[in-house]
């Protein structure tokens, strides 16, 4: 069983910061990339950011310039770092875990985090 363990919503004003954690834990070889993806009510969830584990790192359009991702290889931990917060980053964070096991690439969820950006 893999868990994923996120910390760090909240409730902010426009132009504010929060920062995100997610932990992994438990049976995972070899991981491939974590990030976040976020899901607005009404809306779909999309892409946020990605760390692979070469340390590149992706971004959406919406928070190039705003977001900061980040991560520990011996905690099995990833961070964003979200500044400059807008009202339309409201949504459940959701952490993403790909990872290889016994020579297969699983995914992961975790079970979200609430960020509230008020105007």
């Amino acid at each position: 069983q893999v868990q994923l363990v996120e910390s760090g919503g909240g409730l902010v004003q426009a132009g504010g910061s929060l920062r995100l954690s997610c932990t992994a834990s438990g049976r995972i070889f070899s991981i491939n990339a974590m990030g976040w993806y976020r899901q607005a009510p009404g809306k779909q969830r999309e892409f946020v950011a990605t760390l692979a584990s070469s340390d590149s790192a992706d971004y959406a359009d919406s928070v190039k310039g705003r977001f900061t991702i980040s991560g520990d290889n011996a905690k099995n931990t990833v961070y964003l770092q979200m500044n400059s917060l807008k009202p339309e980053d409201t949504a459940v964070y959701y952490c993403h875990l790909r990872h290889y096991t016994d020579y297969k690439l699983y995914e992961n969820w975790g079970q979200g985090t609430q960020v509230t950006v008020s105007s």
